[in-house]
């Protein structure tokens, strides 16, 4: 416990017996007043803030705090039984020897019969039962809902780390795929190999500037999209045939970079690229009840394998998806038909995620 924490638990403890005590000599002075007042009224303040005290150190000391409410709650109320048994007692001996013994008359304003021990008792337990439910109360929201902000805080530095490393993983791996692509068109037909590198350079110029972003606008990744296609439509030439249905609405949204070419990549290099007659990408988004729907469909067959037929590019995406959304970001890829793969992600385009760094 720090020395702030300290003295606030000191003054609260205090100023909770100091107002039962007042309370304590108001009820008592509606009664008549005696000498001996001062000294029980002194005595119900300090030995109250020392049982409290030594409750306080018996929960600390065997980690009362930690443990469930099955085990807890028996030990508590024995506890309670305990020191409320002990103080009042002593309050009813103090009350015998201040009294009853100065003056027998002072038994009318004080009765020490057993039913007025039982009462006193009764009293005390149910200042330790409020006692106890305010300390707990306070050690929660100051101490366990600390700890759930550092653990979601905790949590939140995971996934950056992890959402770093999935896009430190893209960048490599799209310009292995993208010098591949160059490096065949060099001896074949050396023109188109220099637009490739134009095209490329577009591509990394783009990619830099979004390295430092979790989510980036639709109308910059749908850039990043089109040089690529440009990319690979130079190497397959008449093989790949492309065709883009994007809704106006959709350039307001904000995606995970890479995500639309990574998710495109994986189309042509497991269903276009193994096709000897090549086949047709069509990439549609639109937006629908405040979601991004965005539809990939390539020619090919999806044989559901987890191994390199699945694609890294699957692999990322859905970890990323993970990582950002949740629960509220949906993939699937399933053969729609005989000749045809449906790739579809759907992702909340209003959540409040803090994506600049």
């Amino acid at each position: 416990m720090n020395k702030n924490r300290k003295v606030a638990y000191w003054l609260c403890n205090t100023a909770g017996w100091l107002v039962y005590v007042l309370l304590y000599a108001v009820l008592n002075l509606s009664r008549g007043q005696t000498p001996g007042q001062a000294w029980l009224l002194s005595f119900i303040l300090f030995f109250g803030l020392f049982f409290t005290h030594l409750y306080r150190y018996i929960i600390i000391r065997f980690d009362w705090l930690r443990r469930d409410w099955i085990s807890l709650i028996p030990r508590l109320l024995f506890s309670i039984l305990f020191f409320a048994s002990l103080f009042g007692y002593l309050t009813v001996w103090v009350m015998a020897s201040l009294f009853m013994e100065a003056s027998p008359a002072h038994t009318e304003l004080f009765p020490l019969s057993g039913e007025a021990y039982v009462s006193t008792i009764l009293g005390y337990m149910l200042i330790f039962v409020l006692w106890t439910v305010l300390y707990y109360a306070v050690h929660y929201f100051t101490n366990y809902k600390k700890s759930e902000i550092e653990n979601l805080k905790w949590e939140a530095s995971i996934h950056e780390i992890e959402l770093n490393k999935l896009k430190s993983q893209l960048n490599p791996h799209f310009m292995f795929n993208s010098m591949n692509s160059i490096r065949a068109l060099v001896d074949e037909n050396p023109p188109k190999a220099k637009e490739a590198v134009t095209q490329l350079a577009n591509i990394l110029r783009n990619t830099l500037m979004m390295g430092r972003s979790k989510l980036v606008p639709f109308e910059d990744e749908l850039k990043v999209l089109q040089d690529y296609l440009g990319l690979e439509s130079i190497r397959l030439e008449e093989r790949l045939q492309v065709k883009l249905h994007i809704a106006p609405e959709c350039m307001r949204a904000e995606i995970p970079p890479l995500m639309l070419q990574t998710l495109t990549e994986n189309a042509i290099k497991h269903g276009i690229a193994r096709i000897p007659g090549g086949g047709i990408l069509e990439v549609g988004a639109s937006v629908k009840e405040g979601l991004l729907h965005i539809q990939i469909r390539n020619s090919g067959q999806y044989k559901g394998s987890t191994g390199s037929e699945t694609g890294f590019g699957i692999a990322n995406t859905l970890q990323r998806i993970q990582l950002l959304y949740g629960s509220k970001g949906r993939f699937s890829i399933c053969n729609e038909s005989a000749q045809t793969v449906l790739t579809e992600l759907i992702i909340p385009i209003h959540e409040s995620i803090d994506h600049r760094r």
